[in-house]
């Protein structure tokens, strides 16, 4: 056998490490702070310096919204809600415009289990704070705002200018605002034509893509432990969402009361543990995975699979006081448990 060229074969090596380097392509990850929670950033196949510049525009994007979004800090919401309040018109540009229309939508689809114009509920249970002192707010007070029942439908949009004809209409945008901008981070990575990325806004995910030959793979936060308790594959376009009594609530007396809030009652829902759903690819499919959880996680079990068709989607996961899992079919097909509940039903 002939020898080879010592100059070929260091060649040969060297092309051969550049061709191993290209078929895996570097993972990227980059993580923040948005919306009162932990953000991260995932991009597979990109040059470090291009993630790096994209990671940056996100996340200042991000924190674009949630200054603008802010439910009890100064921001174009709560001036809003002042003029609402004083009875007045107001102006108000072409991207909240498209956020109420499309949150009017939605509050439509779950007979108002969604409602962004409950804020003023919220206040009074204590979450519109970074922490949360427990207590029942003053009965009389609580039977009012929830007798006024404000809604999205009493405010008229004309031209560039808002009113409301329900005083009580308090703006508050958290049950949509994390889905909403990954909508706007997934737009912003398809301008940019970056096909495969893993955006995390706090348990409300979106995919784009692949990690490189295996699909994007997300953890399940488990309702009680402080770990995941299930892990999925997601596929190009979906989006996962989860609302859960866990995150943002208080004890008092032995009960747990969480942000959120049944409209109907007034009262903190507790029908559920937790409720996630995934959203088939679209150009809202951050927002309905996001939105979608909340009358399922505030009607319960028995309305839930009704909700879901309402949104377009197959899979629903909902975990009961006891730790039970009631899923659908096809989510019971992607899910890996890490801790296996006590009892797992079909969601029928």
């Amino acid at each position: 056998m002939p020898a080879w060229p010592a100059r070929l074969h260091i060649g040969l090596c060297c092309l051969l490490l550049l061709l191993a380097g290209c078929s895996k392509p570097p993972l990227y990850q980059r993580t923040g702070y948005v919306f009162g929670t932990k953000v991260e950033i995932s991009f597979w196949g990109l040059p470090e310096a291009s993630a790096e510049r994209h990671a940056h525009a996100l996340l200042a994007e991000l924190d674009r919204l949630h200054a603008r979004l802010h439910a009890w800090q100064p921001s174009p919401v709560t001036r809003l809600n002042a003029a609402f309040k004083a009875g007045e018109s107001v102006s108000i540009d072409a991207e909240l415009i498209e956020l109420v229309r499309q949150s009017r939508r939605y509050e439509v689809r779950s007979d108002g289990l969604f409602n962004p114009a409950i804020g003023e509920l919220v206040a009074l249970w204590g979450f519109h704070d970074d922490s949360f002192t427990p207590h029942r707010p003053d009965p009389a007070k609580l039977a009012a705002l929830t007798a006024a029942a404000p809604t999205l439908a009493d405010l008229t949009i004309e031209q560039a200018t808002i009113r409301s004809g329900n005083p009580s209409v308090n703006l508050d945008f958290g049950g949509m605002a994390k889905g909403w901008a990954l909508d706007r981070a997934a737009a912003y990575l398809r301008h940019q034509r970056i096909s495969h990325a893993l955006i995390n806004i706090g348990g409300n995910v979106l995919a784009l893509g692949r990690k490189g030959e295996e699909p994007w793979v997300v953890g399940l936060q488990h309702p009680r432990q402080p770990r995941a308790m299930a892990m999925l594959a997601l596929q190009d376009g979906e989006a996962i969402g989860t609302s859960g009594d866990y995150q943002r609530y208080f004890e008092l007396d032995g009960v747990r009361y969480n942000h959120l809030i049944d409209p109907r009652s007034g009262e903190p829902a507790h029908e559920l543990q937790a409720a996630t759903v995934i959203a088939p690819p679209s150009r809202e499919a951050g927002a309905i995975s996001d939105v979608a959880t909340k009358p399922l996680f505030i009607g319960g079990s028995d309305s839930a699979l009704a909700y879901a068709h309402r949104f377009g989607l197959r899979d629903v996961l909902l975990i009961a006081p006891d730790g039970s899992a009631y899923l659908t079919a096809s989510m019971q097909a992607r899910l890996r448990w890490l801790v296996q509940p006590p009892h797992v039903y079909r969601l029928r």
